[in-house]
């Protein structure tokens, strides 16, 4: 009984809330003697008053009594005027009075009970009315129907007798509304009277709810349907409970304002009997074709505990978030895109019961503005980011980033050149500017940093026989207004319980304020060309193997911009005497110039292998065979060797792989190899064939395998090896699949698997092993569960399980939630009804993270 009650006075509090004002005049009332005469509007203004051609047919006949300006319509009869079109057995007009009436006929094929047929069906624009008896003035669009129905979006009414009293409004008697578009509705209301507004609202006075056909005992004294979907001002129905730790609880009571078009607006607040509250507002607005967006603003005070309990029981806790996401195409070049999001620290952890929210460590925030110049290619973005840590409350700010690009153009070249083009004519060069000022704080302490960075490439790509030859010269300019200086400064120290006095360095970092210039460049020349290998087997389906080789070397010289001549280096002196080298530039928001002279020689080569399968066709029609290219991996491989180093010439060997089987598997990744050898954890100049311990050594290795299974997959399978399941329209080439052909997923798994090992040196191993599973599955087309969760090999362990099961019940549905494990667990339970006007008829039930929260 109790959740009886519990639905009975939420359906009271929704029903009320959808509506604004509800009221019945003894003038709208419907009784046994209910008038269904009508103004002859004819005596006001003229004996015959159709202004608009009225088509009638039947398939029996139609009479015409010119003298009464009357009609008579038998046996299926169809009558159209305007946008009314009625149907029905008997039809009688009269054109005096603008008035018609409509009957059934009797059905004769059934003796052993009389039944009608042939009904009064009437349409009126999208609106369609069905009754036994109907009455009905075309030009006023007043009438009485009676034992009707009425179909609208979503919903519907029928009642015993209907009276319509203009174009919008209708007043029923013994009415009933539903959302169930069952014939027999598994939950309807009725009500002794209703008061029906078109697109707008339904009124009800005493109405019950049936469930089943059984009603609920305690009928309700009025209510107010929405008779259309839609935005729609009203109250927003709360939810309300019991939270162990915040007391009872009213949550999510407000008010949403459907201001007009293009802004609503939704109030939302809570309450907690230990003191806790919270207060929330969201604006949205949308321009069709043009901008749309939302701003979102929350306050909350958690208060945990009593003021008698210890301090580590209780938590009185201000959280807060502001943020405003925004969409806008001002022109086809022109579009500015804005997602900025502000919290407090734990905003998330005591106000969200959405995992990806709640294990949040970061929240980022941008917003860009970006033009496109077609003719030129040269492109402007304005940017602004943001990344606040919600751990440790560090903010890194870019405000703002702004960003030109003039892409590669070549001054030589003539418009419209044709031929083979001279060497001066494939000169190009490209330029990018870019301005920062970065905002940072961490641990509390501000930081303020700014510069302008300028990059301009001149290059050219004459191609000699198979190889594409590309030399370059990139030229990289920076400004800024400070740099850092560094101080050492000897601190004496005693020894308390020696009295031995000690010196120490202590490196005091200061910044300068001045102008300076960091100027670079580079030189590199590089050369390239592909070549295949071409196998055709012709067995087992496959038409031919692709090998394609993608070799490259390039050389590459830098100076060394670390030395006394170029000025951007400077020096502190130890307590010992020895100078140490430092950037000064090191703090800026593009860095310095990087130490050390580079003469290297890079090398890589891409291999990607493929396969050419061929299908013959069912189809004796089709002339040829359909082919499939598919990639079995893409390997990739590069090495470079730096003749300027001292120290370490030859880089690592890094390697990548990939490859994709259809939509079913997927996998990812990488390795590196050092050749160099270590001695007491510490990497030495010498290589490992050396020592005696082979060419190379792991360093890194990682990879990712996804895969995703489905019955599509297997049935698609099956479906393309039996022509009786699917077959092709050769006309229309649509495929046409067999209606035994089930239309929900019975099952889809997704298996996501993560490695990641480390050897810093051969000692010291880092590995990482992690599985992500998600598991859908319908046991009926009603039915349908969902179990995820993650399997650390390493620490053994599951982490962030989650099991969901849905239940469509027609026009109710069940939700359940549980997290079975972990710090976030809990369960949420909930059975409401699925027409969106009616949502907040609900029975709901949790524990742990989901209680107090909608």
């Amino acid at each position: 009984m109790k959740k009886i009650f519990s639905i009975l006075f939420l359906i009271n509090v929704t029903l009320i809330a959808k509506g604004i004002d509800f009221y019945f005049s003894k003038a709208d009332t419907i009784n046994s003697s209910i008038d269904t005469t009508f103004k002859d509007t004819s005596k006001t203004k003229r004996k015959f008053d159709v202004d608009a051609v009225v088509y009638a047919s039947s398939s029996d006949s139609i009479v015409f009594d010119i003298q009464s300006k009357k009609m008579f319509i038998y046996g299926n009869g169809q009558l159209k005027y305007k946008d009314t079109d009625l149907k029905s057995g008997k039809i009688f007009i009269d054109y005096n009075s603008n008035e018609l009436e409509a009957f059934g006929i009797p059905d004769t094929s059934d003796t052993a009970k009389i039944k009608i047929k042939q009904t009064p069906v009437l349409k009126e624009g999208t609106e369609t009315y069905e009754g036994t008896q109907l009455k009905y003035n075309f030009k006023t669009q007043r009438g009485f129907i009676s034992l009707a129905k009425n179909e609208m979006q979503g919903s519907r009414y029928e009642g015993e007798k209907v009276k319509k009293v203009d174009k919008n409004i209708y007043f029923i008697e013994h009415g009933m509304f539903t959302t169930c578009e069952k014939d027999t509705p598994h939950t309807y209301f009725t009500a002794s009277k209703m008061k029906v507004i078109q697109k707008d609202k339904v009124f009800a006075k005493w109405i019950l709810m049936h469930i089943e056909g059984v009603p609920l005992p305690v009928p309700l004294p009025f209510a107010v349907f929405p008779s259309e979907g839609g935005r729609r001002s009203g109250i927003i129905v709360p939810s309300y409970g019991r939270d162990i730790r915040r007391g009872q609880y009213f949550y999510n009571f407000g008010y949403f304002w459907a201001i007009n078009d293009y802004f609503d607006l939704a109030f939302n607040g809570d309450y907690y009997t230990k003191g806790g509250y919270g207060l929330r507002s969201r604006l949205r607005y949308a321009k069709r074709y043009s901008f749309n967006g939302n701003f979102n603003a929350g306050y909350s005070k958690i208060k945990v505990g009593e003021e008698n309990d210890p301090v580590a029981f209780r938590q009185n806790v201000d959280d807060w978030n502001l943020s405003w996401y925004h969409t806008q195409q001002i022109n086809p070049t022109t579009q500015l895109n804005m997602n900025l999001q502000f919290y407090s620290s734990s905003y998330l952890r005591n106000n969200s019961i959405d995992y990806n929210d709640i294990l949040s460590q970061n929240i980022v925030s941008n917003a860009t503005f970006s033009k496109i110049w077609d003719e030129s290619g040269n492109n402007l973005v304005i940017n602004y980011s943001r990344t606040q840590n919600l751990i440790n409350g560090d903010i890194y700010e870019s405000l703002p980033n702004i960003t030109f690009t003039k892409n590669i153009s070549y001054p030589f070249r003539k418009e419209n050149s044709i031929g083979k083009q001279k060497w001066y004519e494939q000169l190009g060069y490209s330029y990018t500017g870019q301005f920062i000022n970065n905002r940072n704080k961490v641990s509390g302490n501000l930081s303020i940093r700014g510069g302008i960075q300028h990059n301009l490439s001149i290059n050219a790509s004459p191609k000699i026989g198979y190889f594409s030859i590309t030399p370059r010269i990139n030229y990289t300019e920076k400004w800024y207004n400070k740099r850092i200086k560094k101080e050492n400064v000897v601190v004496k120290k005693t020894n308390v319980f020696t009295g031995e006095i000690t010196e120490e360095d202590s490196i005091i970092t200061k910044d300068v304020n001045e102008i300076n210039f960091v100027r670079t460049f580079d030189l590199s020349v590089s050369a390239n060309t592909k070549f295949y290998g071409i196998f055709q087997p012709n067995i087992l389906g496959i038409e031919a193997f692709r090998h394609t080789v993608t070799p490259s070397i390039s050389y590459v010289y830098k100076p060394d911009f670390s030395t006394d001549f170029w000025g951007y280096y400077d020096y502190y002196t130890t307590s010992k005497g020895e100078r140490i080298k430092y950037d000064k530039f090191t703090s800026e928001v593009f860095r310095g110039a990087e130490s050390g002279e580079q003469q290297a020689i890079n090398f890589s080569i891409g291999n990607v292998f493929e396969i050419k399968t061929s299908r013959r066709s069912s189809d004796t029609l089709k002339k040829s065979s359909e082919s499939n290219k598919i990639q079995l991996l893409n390997l990739s491989a590069s090495l470079g060797y730096n003749f300027a180093r001292t120290e370490f010439k030859l880089s690592d060997l890094n390697l990548s792989y990939r490859t994709q089987v259809g939509n079913l598997l997927s996998f990812y990744g990488s390795s590196s190899y050092t050749f160099y050898d270590y001695e007491n954890k510490t990497r030495v100049n010498k290589y490992l064939i050396s020592a005696g311990k082979g060419l190379f050594r792991l360093n890194n290795l990682n990879f990712s395998i996804s895969a995703n299974l489905s019955d599509e997959l297997f049935s698609n399978k099956n479906k393309s090896e039996s022509r009786n399941e699917e077959r092709t329209d050769i006309k229309s080439g649509i495929q046409q699949q067999d209606n035994s052909t089930s239309i929900f997923k019975p099952w889809s798994l997704s298996l996501n698997y993560n490695f990641n090992l480390s050897k810093i040196d051969p000692a010291t191993v880092s590995k990482y092993s992690n599985i992500g599973i998600n598991l859908s599955f319908s046991l009926t087309k009603n039915w349908k569960f969902t179990v995820r969760g993650n399997y650390d090999f390493e620490l053994k362990q599951i982490t962030t399980p989650q099991i969901t099961i849905y239940r469509d019940l027609h026009c109710w549905e069940m939700n359940f939630i549980w997290n079975p494990l972990g710090y976030y667990r809990g369960f949420r339970f909930e059975l409401r009804m699925k027409a969106p006007e009616l949502q907040d008829i609900k029975i709901t039930k949790s524990r742990g993270l989901y209680s107090g929260r909608r």
